[in-house]
């Protein structure tokens, strides 16, 4: 069996009873960087083995996985933070094994994107998440697609960044939706967790002004 383990997007806390029993059991945890991993399961006093699994990956190496899968290893797919298959490569594993005949289980908990929902003050029922921007080629085209659902489709729109781009894709987003209200959670759960809201001209505002809060993790949300 595989399941598909949420794990702690800062908090150490922040993780189910069911998770830590999930990781102590499997015979393997598949992860993105097994130090990140490790750090977790040391918190918890789990020693099971860790694999690596991420984006670069061999096609060869999937196909093993899922082999063992089938011939009835229980393993974990976890993530570095939060819920795996929403914004790393997790979901061509669970496809693998899906086609394999390999029952797939969720153990859910933290993601970054239904922390940021949950304090946004949107209708949680219809919104869009487009995960991270491009990092250079067609990240115009990617504002002013975010400005479209804002202005024409009244969809909220969810995306993560980068400390290295946040500031520069603020400043597209105030061009293309000028008028959009803006959430930035930054640090979620974290000690220097921050809740921003105002503007794409007020946020990049605040950013010039504060560099140096040009640090950790980025959820946007625009409305």
């Amino acid at each position: 069996m595989l399941y598909i383990v949420a794990t702690p997007i800062g908090n150490l806390e922040d993780i189910t009873y069911r998770a830590v029993r999930v990781l102590r059991e499997v015979d393997v945890v598949l992860c993105e960087d097994t130090r990140v991993t490790r750090t977790l399961l040391a918190h918890y006093d789990i020693t099971t083995p860790t694999r690596a699994v991420h984006q670069h990956t061999r096609d060869a190496t999937l196909s093993r996985i899922v082999q063992e899968l089938s011939d009835g290893a229980d393993m974990a797919l976890v993530t570095d933070a939060g819920t795996p298959g929403l914004s790393d490569p997790g979901n061509q594993l669970v496809a693998a094994a899906v086609a394999a005949g390999v029952t797939v289980t969720p153990v859910p908990g933290p993601s970054a994107l239904t922390a940021a929902v949950s304090i946004a003050g949107v209708d949680p029922q219809r919104f869009a998440f487009l995960a991270y921007p491009p990092h250079k080629k067609g990240r115009q085209t990617f504002f002013r697609r975010v400005a479209r659902f804002v202005t024409e489709e009244k969809l909220p729109v969810i995306y993560y960044d980068s400390v290295h781009r946040v500031a520069k894709n603020l400043t597209l987003l105030a061009d293309t939706a000028p008028d959009a209200h803006i959430i930035i959670a930054r640090e979620l759960t974290k000690l220097h967790e921050e809740i921003l809201r105002g503007t794409a001209t007020d946020l990049a505002a605040h950013f010039a002004e504060h560099p140096d809060t040009l640090r950790g993790e980025f959820v946007v949300v625009v409305y």
